[in-house]
């Protein structure tokens, strides 16, 4: 978001995530990056959401989203015995335990459980009728990636109270996100849903430039359709990857929703 600094007569900018930044580092040769970093969304404001909140994204080389899952388990579980004693402990009467390892879901997995209907390969017109069918509102610039979501956010996520792992979401989720090694249109993306709410959101970080400014392109479309949460082409971030980025594994965690907790 851009704001003005009037002393100085000069733009200055609030972030929407510090991801396409620390990945520039891992482009320039770091191994690992991390940050404590203040982020702002204009997405609304409840119990769950604040437009300004504090992330920790970090970034590793040569990793996949499967080794971040295993450290996910190892560092939340490790602070919640550092921070309370134990990693079991009541939260709104129900009793959550962080011992690993946390229950696996996909995605369309997750929801075929908890409604009975299977989504993969689903066309646009198709999801919405089915959204209709489950009085999910859906707005009208939706696509495809922003109908499971929804339908997701509001028949699947409340129900998850023990810690679990959603993975390989479908690709207009995630643009940032690299294809599925073997699930074609599907990405290695997963995360984390504990007591109803979204954790953390991780990757195998795309690293393909041609790959990734087509994704890019079709954001933009979406965001032509009235969707102001789509990504918007960065030519800076492309030109890096072009440079080349190796493998990467990329995590982000919601340190407000990890201190609720």
């Amino acid at each position: 978001f851009v704001t003005h600094h009037n002393a100085l007569d000069i733009p200055l900018f609030l972030r929407i995530a510090d991801e396409l930044y620390l990945k520039r580092l891992i482009v320039g040769g770091f191994d690992g990056v991390y940050e404590f970093a203040k982020d702002f969304r204009n997405e609304g404001m409840d119990r769950s959401h604040n437009p300004e909140f504090t992330m920790l994204e970090l970034y590793v080389a040569y990793k996949d989203y499967q080794w971040m899952m295993s450290l996910v388990e190892q560092l939340v579980s490790t602070v919640a015995a550092e921070v309370n004693g134990s990693t079991t402990w009541m939260v709104g009467g129900q009793e959550i335990s962080f011992a690993p390892p946390w229950k696996r879901l996909t995605m369309y997995g997750a929801i075929e459980e908890f409604t009975g209907k299977d989504l993969r390969g689903k066309s646009e017109p198709e999801l919405k009728q089915i959204a209709k069918e489950f009085h999910v509102e859906i707005a009208p610039a939706a696509g495809l990636g922003a109908i499971v979501d929804e339908i997701f956010s509001e028949k699947v996520e409340p129900k998850l109270i023990q810690p679990t792992f959603i993975t390989d979401y479908p690709i207009e989720m995630s643009p940032l996100a690299k294809r599925h090694r073997s699930e074609p249109g599907l990405v290695e993306r997963f995360e984390v849903i504990v007591n109803g709410h979204e954790l953390c959101n991780a990757f195998s970080e795309l690293n393909d430039p041609i790959d990734q400014r087509m994704r890019f392109e079709e954001q933009m479309k979406l965001r032509a359709r009235g969707d102001e949460e789509a990504q918007v082409l960065d030519e800076d971030f492309l030109r890096a990857l072009e440079y080349g980025m190796p493998p990467t594994a990329g995590l982000g965690i919601g340190i407000d929703r990890l201190m609720m907790l």
